[in-house]
């Protein structure tokens, strides 16, 4: 009988290539902190808390943001809700994150808003205070501004 070498040959050679493939893979990319929180003043719309959640895949970033600051005027549907989040850079310079995505609310409901996607730069570090966050729906636009700097820390993206 005759032994078939060629896939006693196929599964070291498999295993190789798996493991150049993990090395050649970009590395993980992660944000620190994930959340941070501001005090937001709405204007006429209102003032309070506000939750920044960030998630990010190489250079694209993703924020999610919750907010007692302002509530939905009417019911609203989902994806209504037209966002920019702008974040001040260190060092000088903005960076704008944006989305229409909402989950439904009723009248009364806080607002929350999110994914909204952006790019950023290996190192950046971003901080709300300056920035601002601006939410557009049924032709009605409100703009909030952080009161002061973000505990715990700006957002540094690895």
């Amino acid at each position: 009988m005759r032994r078939d070498s060629s896939a006693a040959g196929a599964a070291p050679a498999a295993g190789g290539l798996a493991a150049t493939a993990l090395a050649l893979a970009p590395a993980a990319h992660a944000v620190t902190p994930v959340t941070a929180t501001i005090s937001a003043d709405c204007g006429t719309f209102g003032s309070g808390r506000g939750t920044l959640t960030a998630t990010q895949s190489g250079t694209a970033v993703a924020f999610t943001v919750t907010s007692s600051a302002i509530t939905a005027p009417v019911p609203l549907g989902k994806d209504t809700i037209t966002s920019t989040l702008t974040l001040v850079r260190a060092g000088g310079g903005t960076v704008s994150f944006t989305g229409k995505a909402n989950r439904a609310m009723a009248a009364g409901a806080l607002v929350e808003v999110g994914p909204l996607r952006g790019t950023v730069a290996r190192g950046d570090r971003l901080e709300a205070h300056g920035g601002s966050l601006r939410l557009t729906a049924i032709g009605l636009t409100a703009t909030c501004t952080a009161a002061g700097p973000q505990p715990p820390g700006p957002f540094v993206f690895d």
